[in-house]
């Protein structure tokens, strides 16, 4: 019997292992957690116990063992001299007053300092005689990634201390504030990108950007908690080098207070508990560390953890409710959204009366019903959600999407293997302003001067209702917006006006049709030469189009279906837009062979360089294999040129293709 219980630990052990690798990943490699932060806590400590119940089936590459993951090999890594631990958890205040024993044993009169714990993404920043000179994350706490340029366009980082100080390394987390968050969503909707689940990965996604200026646009804060190193300065305690630091320019941790006994701590984790819904970043917990830097170093570190700090995490708190109503919401991209209308709760400070119910898919799942008794939680602190359903309501119904666009009455469909249910209908308000500034950008329709800000003040001065009304748009129309003078008004005139003379393929790309990309467009304009032509076609004929699958032969053929782009085509026709192929006769020179366009090349741009192999009746394709005839490699190719070299397929540069052009 004994045996058998011992290789169930076994077992679950092995099953945990697996299952906290898989969510460390999700969470600090792909920012994109599947499971709340309080259901990872648990399964970690489920880990924890069972090990110290069998310390003989710890090994060395158990999660229990390691800090965070490894670098990726997105940036240059970088070795931390002094490690970037991280901290062990309490769930409970009885958890804390143990760690508070365990110091007493060495220390018998430990001083604490309590702060919050914030939710980002830890980093290390380093400054030489007053200036920053580098920036790297955690890591795993031993190695971490180089991200320097995109900390230097964090705003509240100073590039320059007020005191020159000869050395110095700090550590801090980065964070993105709710206001940020927000509207970084609102910008990923309006994309039609996938949004970001919580604030702490959109924080991490932006800092791992590869370009400094997409982080810049994020709007990342930190706050700066510890002194790692430091030379030309003494330091004796935590709460002095908090002050030292705000000295020097940094922003700290905007609270923290000293206390003499744990209970003293206690008392101030409850009350930043308390006060956690109010606060305009998120927080996961708060810190309890021992404020003298002459005990810690008596107390030291186990080989993950320091000895001399506590994280306490709260738990997410959980209320029941009512679901009164489930209203239906059409987004900037035509999804359709459910939305649960609650009797109001109370929830982490703030009185929640609606929250998103996703899909159908989470609604089938959670079996949820108008009437229904559910628990709601803040996932994060900040979004509302449900949990779970206690109790159906009598004679209640399972919810179903309607078939219908509850904005325009235009068909709502579930494309392949897609959870969202979406309205196809072009000229659907609720998704005017998105579709506007597709039809606008410069694969598209390429309107210069008509971003987003303007796109958004001619449809809320209701100028705009169809992108057929840009040309009808007057220069007095133009000219009243607010801050628009005479002469950029009539640039706006002419810009759009200078456009009804586009060739057809950007047209078809405007129009936004699902599945139907800037190459496909071109393939479909040059097929059949005439959009009359392109909308009397069959998804057969449309299907034979090298180049072309069944699902965008038939994602273009229902998007002409409909009675919206019918009217919409007509609109444009009326009003002289161009609405066929002016694509050139091909030429032959790269007749039936096949092109892979990798790295930046040094003058032209991979849509020029494509559109120049298409006009001489070559193929461009994504991926290399060995039917490829040759790879045009610029600077930083990657992978594609090792497979290419692998295969034996011929590289060719810049320089070369231009010469096989003369």
């Amino acid at each position: 019997m004994r045996i058998l219980e011992i290789q169930e630990v076994k077992e679950r052990i092995e099953q945990l292992r697996e299952q906290i690798n898989y969510h460390n990943k999700k969470y600090y490699t792909e920012d994109a957690p599947e499971i709340d932060d309080f259901e990872y806590d648990m399964l970690y400590r489920e880990l924890q116990t069972l090990e110290a119940q069998h310390p003989e089936l710890v090994t060395p590459d158990s999660p229990t063992q390691k800090v965070g993951t490894p670098a990726m090999n997105k940036f240059d890594p970088v070795v931390h001299q002094v490690p970037l631990e991280s901290l062990h958890d309490s769930f409970s205040e009885d958890e804390l007053r143990d760690f508070d024993r365990r110091v007493r044993e060495v220390i018998p009169d430990p001083e604490y300092v309590v702060e919050p714990k914030f939710d980002g993404l830890s980093v290390a920043l380093e400054y030489r005689d007053g200036k920053y000179v580098r920036g790297s994350t955690r890591g795993d706490g031993l190695v971490g990634e180089d991200v320097t340029e995109n900390i230097r366009t964090i705003r509240t980082v100073p590039l320059t201390l007020r005191e020159p100080v000869p050395f110095l390394e700090v550590r801090g987390e980065v964070y993105m504030s709710h206001e940020s968050f927000f509207q970084l969503c609102a910008r990923q909707e309006l994309n039609g990108e996938k949004l970001f689940k919580n604030p702490r990965n959109a924080a991490a996604g932006s800092l791992r950007q590869k370009d400094p200026r997409i982080t810049a646009q994020r709007v990342l804060d930190i706050f700066v908690f510890n002194v790692q190193q430091v030379n030309g300065e003494e330091l004796h305690f935590h709460d002095e080098s908090l002050n030292y630091l705000k000295r020097l320019g940094f922003t700290v941790s905007p609270f923290y207070k000293k206390c003499a006994t744990i209970e003293k701590a206690i008392e101030e984790i409850r009350r930043i508990g308390e006060q956690r819904g109010t606060y305009g970043y998120s927080i996961d917990g708060a810190v309890v560390k021992v404020n003298s830097f002459a005990q810690r170093e008596l107390l030291g570190s186990t080989a993950k953890f320091p000895k001399w700090a506590e994280a306490f995490k709260y738990p997410p708190e959980e209320k029941e409710t009512k679901l009164l109503d489930i209203e239906v919401n059409v987004g900037r991209t035509g999804v359709l959204t459910p939305i649960g209308v609650f009797e109001p709760v109370l929830l982490a400070g703030t009185t929640v009366s609606r929250a998103t119910l996703h899909n159908q898919d989470f609604i089938t799942e959670k079996d949820l019903r108008i009437g229904d008794t559910v628990i709601l939680r803040k996932a994060g602190e900040i979004i509302p959600e449900v949990v779970s359903v206690v109790s159906h309501a009598e004679e209640s119904e399972t919810f179903q999407l309607p078939e219908i666009c509850p904005s325009c009455g235009g068909p709502a469909v579930r494309e392949g293997d897609e959870a969202a249910i979406r309205c196809v209908n072009p000229e659907c308000p609720a998704q005017l302003v998105r579709h506007l500034i597709h039809f606008a950008s410069r694969d598209a329709m390429d309107i210069d001067g008509l971003g987003p800000a303007v796109i958004e003040q001619l449809v809320a001065n209701d100028l705009l209702k169809s992108p057929a009304d840009l040309y009808t748009l007057t220069l007095e129309q133009v000219a009243a917006l607010e801050r628009k003078a005479e002469k950029s008004a009539q640039n706006l005139i002419d810009a759009i006006a200078k456009t009804k003379d586009n060739d057809l393929y950007r047209l078809v790309f405007a129009f936004g049709i699902p599945h139907i990309g800037l190459k496909a467009a071109k393939l479909l304009s040059d097929y059949f030469h005439t959009l009359d032509a392109v909308i009397a076609a069959s998804a057969e004929e449309i299907s034979a189009i090298d180049g072309f699958g069944g699902i965008m032969a038939e994602s273009v053929r229902e998007f002409f279906d409909q009675p919206g782009t019918l009217h919409l085509v007509g609109r444009l026709k009326e009003l002289g837009v161009n609405m066929t192929s002016r694509t050139e006769s091909r030429g032959q020179k790269f007749q039936g062979m096949t092109f892979v366009l990798t790295g930046t090349l040094p003058s032209l741009t991979r849509a020029e360089a494509s559109e120049m192999i298409e006009k001489q009746g070559g193929k461009v394709s994504s991926s290399v294999s060995k039917k490829t005839t040759y790879v045009l490699a610029g600077e930083d190719a990657g992978s594609k040129l090792t497979k290419a070299q692998k295969l034996g397929v011929s590289v060719i540069s810049e320089e070369d293709f231009l010469k096989m052009m003369e």
